[in-house]
């Protein structure tokens, strides 16, 4: 039995306000707001889908409000002395998905209309920026103070459309005007606050507004965003606990399924590790390891992007590129990496500060298995019901180290796909299994430098460590040469784990594997 009554956790709720009055768990931001005020009146954050922008900005709001009941006990309660209010305007664009030019700019009036009808105005202007300049004028002379402006998931019109060449400029300057007043508006504004996915520079609609100050790679608002590790375990322990008990397992290896699962974000470097907070709190109240934050919302662009590119699916793994490479102009990118990053499937994971480089991957397990489903109707078939009862089939008899077993499943499953286009080269076959092995949750590489050529491909276990060649209308057995002349195993005797080598041979003709071996390496 559960020892004692849990606060509520706040899921689906983006109001501070509610959250705040309905006694549910809040995880104390409100130092950072306390530091941004402090350090910029004109302020950017970019983050992830389903981040906690929202809710920022939400409580940014009750703060400027003057609503200082709302923030007993918290961080800026002790800090705030004085509590003025200000007169506060609030611009969700997260409405503004799959519009045209004319579509987007009826909806930015209706925005406008709405906060013009909280401070009782009226306005007959037909041009979004025309009628944003008068309303933070008037609402100036109105209350008699300077106004804040917060604009939430300002980049949301844009976003679907970044692969469409003759939409997105059209949108893009139709976002530009309406922001333009800001710079115009400065003797009237307290505060601006904007938050979106993608990077300001990327979309070049704040070209005008130079005294914008980002913030979402400074360490010291690593955490503004999301849940820290430290933060769970101070915060969240009675939860952990019901997670533990539910599952049968003990705190602290709820913690480290917790970890695996749904932590590894990084937004700077040195930055603590952040879990996804949309998938932490849901798997907190279910007790399970689902996949929350993946499939809420996959987007369909960045499988169009990925086209686009030619990124091929193992090539969203390891990467490395310097900061300019992450904000480089989305609409003129000639790499996936920004929208990748940006987009939250890969993050930081290290920092060269001697060369000014970061190593980025993906950041989490609930990440790697959700994206490599995504991937699975546009390479490799849409009998996505097939790949799962396979995939659970053969990661079954890759538990007990039956690799036979699994290799015949295999062969089985690749019999049953239509055939398709540009099967005649080995990445074909390398990129399927790729995707293949990524869902049996094992740790999985392609094209591993060793100090004598490449490895095809290389998949981790707890266990064992298979170093695979491929082959096509050759042999196994030639495969296997190759793995024993060029001595690849020599590059992974210090991963301390038994290595098996595994040649595989593909026919062409018949879409699938047609013979393998496989021999463990001998320990001396």
């Amino acid at each position: 039995m559960e020892r004692k009554q849990l606060k509520r956790l706040p899921i689906g709720m983006q109001t501070f306000s509610e959250i705040r009055e309905t006694n549910c768990l809040y995880i104390d931001k409100t130092e950072y707001i306390w530091r941004m005020k402090e350090l910029s009146n004109y302020i950017f954050l970019s983050r992830p889908r389903r981040f906690g922008k929202s809710l920022l900005v939400s409580t940014i709001q009750a703060y400027f409000e003057g609503r200082r009941e709302l923030f007993e006990g918290l961080a800026i309660g002790q800090l705030e002395k004085e509590w003025k209010e200000y007169p506060v305007l609030r611009f969700d664009l997260s409405l503004g998905k799959h519009m045209d030019k004319s579509q987007l700019e009826r909806l930015l009036i209706f925005i406008i209309e709405e906060n013009e009808k909280r401070f009782g105005l009226k306005s007959d202007h037909i041009d979004p920026n025309v009628r944003l300049m008068n309303l933070i004028t008037r609402v100036y002379e109105q209350t008699g103070h300077q106004v804040v402006v917060l604009i939430d998931e300002y980049d949301a019109p844009m976003l679907d459309v970044v692969h469409e060449d003759e939409k997105m400029p059209q949108l893009r300057q139709v976002m530009r005007n309406f922001y333009s007043p800001l710079k115009a508006c400065d003797p009237f504004l307290k505060f601006v606050f904007i938050t979106g996915i993608t990077k300001f520079s990327q979309l070049s609609i704040f070209s005008e507004l130079n005294n914008l100050k980002n913030i979402s790679m400074l360490p010291e608002y690593a955490t503004l965003c999301g849940i820290s590790e430290s933060e769970m375990v101070s915060q969240m322990a009675d939860y952990i606990d019901r997670f533990a008990l539910r599952q049968h397992i003990t705190h602290e290896e709820t913690v480290g399924l917790l970890k695996k699962q749904y932590d590894g974000y990084h937004f700077t470097w040195p930055s603590p590790g952040i879990f996804n907070p949309f998938s932490l709190l849901n798997a907190m109240q279910d007790c399970e390891l689902n996949s929350y934050w993946f499939t809420s919302g996959t987007p369909s662009y960045l499988i169009e992007m990925m086209r686009k590119f030619n990124v091929m699916p193992s090539d969203i793994c390891t990467m490395e590129g310097s900061a300019d490479d992450f904000d480089a102009p989305t609409e003129t990118m000639t790499t996936l990496l920004p929208l990748l990053y940006q987009s939250g499937y890969v993050t930081i994971k290290d920092y060269n500060k001697q060369f000014k480089f970061y190593t980025l991957d993906i950041p989490n397990q609930e990440v790697r298995v959700g994206l490599t489903k995504a991937l699975i109707p546009a390479y490799i078939t849409t009998n996505t019901v097939l790949v799962n009862n396979t995939v659970r089939r053969m990661a079954q008899n890759l538990s007990k180290d039956n690799l036979n077993e699994m290799l015949s499943l295999l062969q089985q499953f690749l019999l049953t796909i239509p055939q398709c286009d540009n099967t005649h080269y080995e990445g074909h076959y390398q990129q399927m299994l790729y995707i293949i092995f990524s869902l049996l949750g094992m740790y999985v590489d392609v094209e591993v430098r060793t100090a004598t050529g490449r490895v095809d491909m290389v998949m981790r276990t707890g266990n064992r460590l298979y170093i695979i060649e491929l082959k096509i209308n050759k042999s196994a057995e030639e495969a296997m040469k190759q793995i024993d002349l060029k001595d690849y195993p020599a590059r992974f005797t210090l991963d301390h784990l038994p290595i098996v080598r595994v040649g595989i041979n593909f026919d062409c003709n018949k879409h699938t594997i047609t013979e393998w071996e496989i021999k463990e390496l001998k320990k001396d």
